[in-house]
């Protein structure tokens, strides 16, 4: 290809090239990249903007949006570009580029929606009375195939080939979330219409928006799937099915919920073949690593991870099943669902629509002579007992728990009803984790760090042994938009909180298991918090900082006012008349209103 040749005013005047306009503007041309633009460049410029100005997100460099134009001097179209710069604060730098590349670009533009688009107009199509969906129940899972979107391949094909054309907008809809490695995916009726959204790193986005009208015959297609009831929309189901795609087995679990516009699905993708992360990858701290090792590698007790729901708590336990002597032992989970498949564990799926729930199958993983138990959530006072009672009759448990941090899993199973006498002897280590999102590799605008910020990070780390502290810097990093990463985030890691039993939190169990004086035991053994964890990833230029600010710092502000506000110790005899005499008083002076009143 020959050189370009730029004048003074630093305009493209070279012709013959293919692909490049020839111009006299002092605007530059452009050639469209090979290869296929990215999404995340794209969804700066809506479709229909970018066809009705004939304008096209070419790349981002710098943090600056590259955008293509036909005609460089349409006013109506750089008056559209300046309104979505000030919109999404992303500068832009204009290119002349070929009425060719610009339809190029629009074809890139018609993934998911133009797929949708002519599933929709065979829907507009049929007949009145085609629609209609038969309800076909089983007890096995669906297997949708996802690489053919002409039809279905499953043994329901006959029953409801007469709605094909909802098929191939469901069929659409998960495979574009699958290739954008999206976790979930939200089907919401609105007043606008049917939205769907995809939960990637974390963060949700809409795709497209449907007709309000498809509405029935797409839930109703997602309910075949998952073999549940379609008559049924008064009050929320569950089910599951499963799709291949690439020739790798996807699980999609479906969960529905009625609002006032209509039934909402939601769909958690799980990829079986995508593996489990070594647990030295995971992100752990050499004292925290240490410590899960060594609870992994005792002959019983329990070991509880907490965390909300999506923050990895499932990809921590299966990291850890990973490191087990799975050929000398036996190793029994107990999941729902069951994300990945480990070889030399012996992986169960509870179902409690049939009454086999995590309970009654931690009973009969009891009578299978299990080493060690992986069961998937405690979620109740029955099932909590059970695991502490394998745990005390020489078996490994690991499971899950809902707190918002290591030192609540104490209190939590308390609540539960166990007693507090037997935590202490079977609680190994209560681990509490957070998911963020992290910098792209070799990416990253270095930042100065605040004055605030700074006195913040010291404020929490006062509570901290200083043998335990880590060292601050004056600088972190955000984000930096590239060509190759146009959000300059990519991925998501956890952060931990990880405490471990030991005398001293032993003893304040048995006589006073308050939630602060826990905490307080653990900070003087060296816990760090998720917090500081992710202030950590942050110095290391792993996380942004401003993900820092995501993780609440409410046990260290509950400790701050602790510390400030010192009670001095009575005999336990004055305290409880001390407490006699205030409620009496207050309740003499409620009557005393009374009588007033």
């Amino acid at each position: 290809m020959p050189p370009l040749e730029v004048n003074a005013l630093g305009a493209t005047v070279a012709g013959g090239t293919p692909g490049i306009p020839v111009t006299n503007s002092p605007i530059p041309a452009r050639k469209l990249p090979d290869g296929k633009i990215p999404y995340e460049v794209l969804r700066y410029i809506p479709e229909e903007s970018a066809e009705h100005y004939g304008v096209a997100p070419l790349s981002v460099t710098e943090g600056v949006l590259e955008v293509g134009m036909i005609d460089p001097d349409n006013i109506a179209a750089i008056d559209a570009l300046n309104f979505i710069a000030r919109k999404t604060g992303m500068p832009f730098k204009i290119f002349h580029i070929t009425k060719e590349d610009l339809a190029r670009v629009i074809e890139m533009y018609r993934g998911l929606g133009g797929d949708v688009d002519k599933a929709l107009s065979d829907l507009k199509t049929e007949e009145k009375g085609s629609g209609r969906m038969k309800d076909i129940s089983s007890d096995e899972e669906s297997l949708l195939n996802l690489g053919n979107l002409a039809g279905v391949t499953d043994a329901k094909q006959g029953a409801i080939q007469e709605d094909a054309p909802a098929i191939k907008i469901v069929s659409t809809i998960l495979r574009y979330a699958i290739d954008g490695k999206a976790s979930d995916i939200h089907v919401e009726p609105t007043a606008a219409g049917l939205r769907i959204r995809y939960r990637v790193d974390g963060d949700l986005h809409t795709s497209v928006v449907l007709p309000i009208e498809t509405h029935r015959a797409v839930v109703a297609r997602i309910k075949v799937l998952s073999s549940i009831r379609l008559d049924e929309k008064r009050k929320p189901q569950d089910g599951r099915f499963s799709a291949t795609f690439d020739n790798r087995q996807i699980d999609f679990r479906v969960s529905t919920f009625p609002s006032y516009q209509g039934e909402k699905v939601v769909m958690r993708i799980l990829d079986r073949d995508q593996g489990f992360i070594p647990l030295d990858q995971i992100g752990l701290t050499e004292r925290n690593l240490g410590i899960m090792r060594r609870a992994i590698q005792r002959p019983h007790g329990l070991v509880l991870i907490s965390g909300p729901t999506g923050s990895g708590k499932s990809t921590t336990l299966y990291s850890m099943l990973a490191e087990l002597d799975r050929e000398h032992k036996n190793v029994l989970s107990l999941e729902d669902p069951i994300e990945y498949h480990i070889d030399g564990i012996i992986q169960s799926q509870v179902r409690p629509e049939i009454g086999y729930t995590f309970a009654t199958g931690l009973r009969t993983t009891l009578r299978q002579d299990p080493d060690i138990i992986m069961v998937g959530e405690i979620r109740d006072a029955e099932t909590a007992k059970l695991a502490i009672q394998a745990a005390l009759t020489g078996h490994l448990v690991l499971s899950t728990i809902h707190t918002n941090n290591a030192v609540g899993t104490i209190p939590r199973l308390i609540d539960m009803g166990v007693e507090p006498y037997l935590i202490p002897p079977v609680l190994v280590c209560s681990i509490a984790q957070r998911l963020v999102r992290t910098l792209c590799p070799d990416t990253g605008a270095q930042v100065q760090l605040s004055p605030s910020d700074t006195k913040g990070i010291e404020a929490d780390l006062e509570s901290l042994p200083k043998q335990y502290r880590f060292p601050l810097q004056d600088t972190v990093y955000e984000p930096q938009r590239t060509a190759a990463c146009p959000t300059g985030l990519r991925g998501r890691m956890a952060v931990f909180e990880v405490m471990e039993m030991s005398s001293q939190i032993e003893k304040i169990i048995l006589t006073n298991p308050v939630e602060s004086k826990i905490w307080t035991a653990a900070r003087e053994e060296g816990m760090l918090t998720m917090r500081e964890d992710a202030t950590m990833k942050a110095f290391a230029k792993k996380v942004p900082f401003s993900e820092v600010n995501t993780l609440s710092p409410l046990l260290l502000s509950l400790e701050e006012e602790t510390e400030a506000k010192p009670e001095e110790a009575a005999p336990e005899g004055e305290a409880e008349k001390g407490e006699d005499e205030k409620i009496d008083t207050e309740a003499e002076d409620t009557i005393k209103t009374t009588k007033d009143v």
